[in-house]
């Protein structure tokens, strides 16, 4: 019999936990709930408050919304979504993570300070730059603080597209590589013009962070590896990324549709975890499958 153990460190993060819980709160009060976008990345779960009664929407359909409620996930929003629902009557149901918040004030506010030269500066503005996913729903929540001037580099690759004759204050997505940010930071010290001024605040969310050493650990102990996580997932490619790193024997699943029974042949034991979208409940399922294809 195959072992199996399901990491006891994986799974929802709080900001996600959060989210999901007041989407259920309001959908037991039997009251219509959009929700901007999917509250989390990963397609199971958002299947399951569907058939709650949840109804995902895009930007582009909240601009025809009117006199609803509108769920904000964990990922956060620019000023101009808070502008459209105040334009439109829409009551927000606000679940962006703290983490996410608070990062948001700060480059808010680093932005209204950098935007205009000080009188003994007389080069242009003060770059912002976030190290994130382009396009990701937490990074244009950032990018938004900056009126959209803030530049976002997604790798270590692109930190040489940066003016390094002006000043610049580096932040981080939540949920990126702890490691490669370090990496943009130590090119960035050793190009940045003894002119300028540059600064660097790690805004990586410990929720994910920490993470990375303990899935490490957790993938180095079974023969193989199933890492359960939807293909949307930031962090989970990051997390994912990791386990393969260590155990090659690593496969990246959606659901238990796609275990291949081959994988088990001459395993003893296996592991299952996840990213910080990814639901126990989903991961239980894994285990099952593989339990069943046992009998």
């Amino acid at each position: 019999m195959i072992q199996i153990e399901i990491d006891n460190g994986s799974g929802f993060c709080f900001g996600v936990t959060t989210a999901i819980k007041k989407a259920e709160e309001e959908l037991a009060k039997g009251e219509k709930l959009y929700c901007l976008g999917d509250i989390v990345h990963n397609g199971r779960e958002c299947d399951r408050l569907r058939e709650m009664g949840l109804i995902t929407i895009n930007h582009d359909e909240m601009q025809q919304l009117h006199n609803a409620k509108v769920l904000l996930r964990a990922h956060g929003e620019p000023p101009e979504t808070y502008e459209l629902a105040r334009k439109n009557n829409i009551e927000i149901i606000d679940a962006t993570c703290p983490v996410v918040l608070k990062l948001q004030k700060r480059i808010k506010e680093q932005y209204e300070i950098s935007r205009t030269p000080a009188p003994s500066h007389p080069r242009t503005s003060a770059q912002i730059v976030i190290f994130g996913k382009k396009g990701h729903a937490e990074v244009l929540g950032l990018v938004g603080q900056t009126q959209s001037n803030a530049i976002v580099i997604e790798s270590s690759d692109e930190v040489t597209k940066l003016d390094f004759s002006r000043d610049i204050y580096l932040y981080s997505q939540t949920t990126k590589s702890l490691d490669e940010f370090n990496r943009i930071i130590d090119y960035i010290q050793t190009h940045i013009s003894p002119e300028a001024t540059f600064k660097s605040f790690d805004t990586i969310c410990r929720s994910v962070a920490n993470r990375m050493p303990n899935i490490s650990q957790f993938a180095t102990k079974h023969d193989l590896v199933l890492f359960v996580c939807g293909r949307k997932s930031s962090n989970g490619k990051v997390l994912y990324n990791e386990c393969l790193r260590v155990n090659p024997n690593t496969h990246l699943i959606e659901d238990p549709q796609e275990i291949e029974p081959a994988w088990l042949d001459g395993i003893q034991s296996v592991g299952i975890c996840g990213a910080t979208s990814t639901p126990r409940w989903l991961m239980e399922q894994c285990r099952d499958a593989i339990l069943n294809m046992q009998q």
